[in-house]
Order: C-alpha cells, then structure tokens, then sequence
C-alpha cells in the first residue's frame, strides 16, 4: 500500500542537491568577500606587526602623517598605472614630471607645464603604441631613459634647490578638518581626489567599459566597434599626466627636483602598488581601491623597515621580494579564476 512520508534514505537523497546547492553558494560568497577584501587584511597586519616591533612608534600622529605623504605620490602614479596595465599595458616613464619640475624658479607655471610636459611625453608613448603597434616595455623604457637623461642635462647634473617654491603648501602643507585635532596632508588630498576620479572614469563611464574591454580582449573590442588606438592613448596620456604630477608633488615635498635620484624605482614601486591590489598583468582585471590599497601597502612597509632599524640595503632586497611576489600572487589570482 503507497504511502506519503519518504523513508528516511529518500529524504536524505532529495536532501543531497539542495545542501549541496547550499554549499556552492556559501563557498561563492566566500570568494567574493576574499577577492573584495583583497590585500586589506595584509595591510592591516603589516601596520600591527611594525606597531609592535617598533616598539609602539608606528600608530603616532607624526608618523602616521609621514606615512600617507610617503603613499601619496606613489597613488597618483600607481592610479595612472592602473589604467595602463588593465589594458594589458605597461608604463615605465614615471619621471616625466621631472623635466619641468627641475625648474621649480618659474613661478606658478611650473606646476601645470610639469603637469603637461607628463601627458605630452603619455600621449607620444601611446600613439607610438596603438599606431605604429610597437612594444609598450620597449616604448616606455626607452621613454624613461630619455626623460631621465634629459633631466640631468637640463640641471647641469646637479639638484635644484628652491626654498620659496611656488605651491609648496601642497607638498608640506595639511587641510585642517578639525582645528588642533584633526588634520590630513594636502599630498594625501590630491592622491584621494586622483582616486576618485579614476574610479569615475572606470566605473562610471563608456569609456571605462571600453578600457576593460581592450584588456580583456583587444580583437573582440575592436570587432565590437571600440577604438582600440584611442582607449590605448587615452590610458597612456593619463597615465603621463599623473605621472607629471606626482613628480610635481614630490618637487613641492623637497622644495627640490634631481634627474638622477628623485624618481628612482618609482615606477617599480607603482606597478607594484597595483598588482599587489589585483589588478592583472594580462589586463582586464582590476580595482583603483585595490591600487590605493596596494600603494599603502608599500609606503607601510617602506615606513616600517626604516622604524625597525633596517639597513638600506636590506630594504632594496625586500622590496625586491615583494615585487616578485605580487607578480606570483597575480599568477595564482588568474589560475583561480580559470578553475572558478
């Protein structure tokens, strides 16, 4: 005779797919919290782990300002970067501000001309890019090599000092939130509002689209209508207009400009800051928030190793490790995403 309750076996195998089901969903929530947390948790252990080696100096309102001027310039840099690489690109040239910004006596025009001078030599780089398709290393390489020698001619080889240089408040100066409490240096301002509006750009825009799109695939953007030639110059005019631009930051931060040391690894430092905040190689992945976070991270480690007595030599090695490691981490990154 039939009967309505299932034996307990049946319940059990009905059971099975929807606990299974279950199960698939939570293991993707968790992946998607991992991947939106990215390096946030490394950076947060980076400054506890420095906090309690230096013996409780790193958390000081002193060193905590000297921290975010220190990751200020590598943001913008590294925002520029970012646009850059999501393309499948690379960009070397950041000592395009330099040129100007070793004549830091010309008054106010000092700042926008090194602004400009930095996407001119973007924009160049790009066409020679997209045009002419030749390698973005060897193009941007060869970039830095000149701008670098270029400021050493113009300089005489020697470093520019300038004391009373126009706009130094943005280099040493702060925005008061709060008087005599709260207070965030003006070098941090710019690098937020360069953040932000890159995450307009990419987020919010056609053009965004359009830029994960060429990385992601450059033959099936340029079926899909996009002008690949003008995404490709468009990435790499920002990325010299920002890279003008920090160099111009760090002019005002030392009332200085030398073709020889200011900007040396810089670029390094930025491609760093932006594979380390997931932001793919092979382009088409990747989060200007992750970027900030990544250029965090290094100016903590930067700050840090110097506060725990780290000879200078050793920094260079371990900064070197880090570089190697952020390219193995996005290795592992993308086989995660092909087995997901």
């Amino acid at each position: 005779m039939p009967h309505d309750n299932p034996s307990p076996a049946e319940a059990a195998s009905a059971a099975a797919p929807r606990f299974a089901a279950a199960q698939e969903t939570k293991r993707q929530r968790t992946r998607l919290i991992i991947r939106a947390a990215g390096m946030l948790p490394v950076l947060l252990l980076l400054c506890i782990g420095f906090h309690l080696l230096s013996d409780g100096r790193f958390f000081t309102g002193q060193n905590l300002g000297i921290v975010l001027q220190q990751a200020a310039v590598n943001t913008v840099l590294a925002a520029g970067m970012t646009f850059v690489i999501l393309t499948g690109g690379i960009d070397l040239a950041a000592m395009a501000g330099l040129i100007v910004s070793k004549f830091p006596d010309l008054g106010p025009l000092w700042l926008p001309a090194a602004v400009l001078t930095g996407l001119v030599i973007g924009v160049i780089n790009g066409a020679l890019i997209a045009l002419l398709r030749l390698p973005p290393f060897i193009v941007t390489l060869g970039s830095l090599t000149a701008v670098r020698g270029l400021a050493r001619l113009l300089g005489a080889d020697t470093t520019v000092f300038n004391p009373s240089i126009p706009y130094a408040f943005i280099g040493n100066g702060s925005l008061t939130l709060l008087p005599g409490v709260v207070s965030i240096p003006w070098l941090s301002v710019i690098a937020l509002l360069v953040i932000l509006g890159s995450w307009l750009v990419l987020r919010r825009t056609v053009l965004g689209v359009h830029i994960y799109a060429v990385g992601g695939n450059e033959s099936a953007a340029r079926l899909a209508g996009i002008k690949v030639w003008a995404v490709l110059i468009f990435v790499y005019g920002v990325s010299g207009l920002l890279a003008g631009l920090g160099g111009a930051m760090q002019a005002a931060r030392l009332y200085a400009a030398n073709g020889l040391q200011l900007g040396q690894s810089y670029e390094l430092d930025a491609i760093t800051a932006v594979i380390l905040g997931g932001t793919s190689f092979v382009g088409g992945i990747g989060s200007i928030w992750g970027t900030l976070v990544g250029a965090l991270i290094i100016a903590v480690l930067s700050n840090g190793l110097i506060l725990t007595g780290v000879s200078d030599v050793w920094q260079y090695v371990i900064k070197g490790l880090v570089i190697i490691g952020a390219v193995a981490l996005d290795r592992y990154r993308l086989q995660g995403s092909a087995r997901t």
